[in-house]
């Protein structure tokens, strides 16, 4: 069963089908993280879209949000953990 994320205006989904359930932008095999790699290794968006023509800028901002909320989640839910 696939999920999408409101938040990310329904682009990104996970589905157990797809990339073993990765996030993934809707209607491709793109991953999150990939997108989130390209542009910390200094791709910007034009070159990420020539490289995966399907995408737009507002999937690639949508996966970059998807992206830093997880990472704000999860940092938050250790600190969560170690606090006594």
């Amino acid at each position: 069963m696939a999920h999408s994320y409101p938040d990310d205006n329904e682009r990104i989904i996970v589905d157990p089908a797809i990339l073993a359930g990765k996030p993934v932008v809707a209607g491709t095999r793109v991953p999150v993280y990939l997108i989130r790699n390209l542009l910390g290794h200094g791709d910007d968006f034009a070159r990420i879209r020539r490289a995966y023509p399907p995408l737009t800028d507002e999937d690639i901002k949508a996966a970059l949000a998807y992206f830093e909320d997880r990472l704000r989640r999860e940092e938050s839910r250790r600190f969560d953990l170690v606090r006594p």
